[in-house]
């Protein structure tokens, strides 16, 4: 084994009484350790690197809105996948963030173990931190295999979360125009 999770893997294999010495898995410990580490790739991502200087001047104060973003992440409570979309709007005040770095946001907060309810805020909490928008909106609404594979096994349920701030939380207009742009 190269790797502690390497070794992981391989007890895990052979925990649920499988043999890692078998043709098809003799390398899947490997595999699977480069896969995990690049699920969880967020925790070794810096936001403020990632937004680095794509944060531009504007006047406009109307609502920015990137819709259907797609979303990946694991849940922390069975390590299984969680997979959606993500609509983030934001008011600006005076700096509109570049339109990949909205994405990139997404991304490095999902790529991290995670529940949903928390994940919403954290995206809404760092759009709103770095852009100092007046508001900001965040709607996920995911399927989450912990719930379809095991459990109560409900195919075609999906969660969805919202977190709304400043003027997106505090006025009824401002919110239903976002949600009627992402198509809530």
């Amino acid at each position: 084994m190269t790797t502690r999770l390497e070794e992981l893997y391989h007890n895990l294999i052979t925990h649920i009484g499988e043999d890692p010495n078998r043709e098809g898995l003799q390398r899947t410990p490997a595999r699977a350790a480069k896969a995990f580490e690049f699920l969880m790739k967020g925790y070794n991502e810096d936001i403020g690197a990632i937004i680095n200087d794509a944060l531009f001047e504007s006047d406009t104060k109307e609502l920015v809105v990137v819709k259907n973003i797609e979303l990946y992440s694991m849940c922390e409570h069975h390590l299984l996948p969680f997979f959606g979309k993500c609509h983030v709007g934001y008011i600006p005040d005076g700096k509109v963030l570049g339109l990949s770095k909205v994405a990139r946001v997404v991304d490095v907060f999902g790529r991290r173990l995670q529940i949903q309810e928390n994940l919403t805020r954290q995206i809404a909490n760092t759009i709103q931190i770095h852009t100092g928008a007046i508001g900001v909106g965040v709607v996920i609404e995911a399927q989450h295999l912990c719930m379809m594979m095991r459990g109560v096994e409900k195919q075609n349920s999906v969660m969805v979360t919202s977190a709304m701030l400043g003027e997106l939380h505090e006025d009824p207009a401002t919110r239903a125009e976002f949600l009627h742009l992402i198509g809530r």
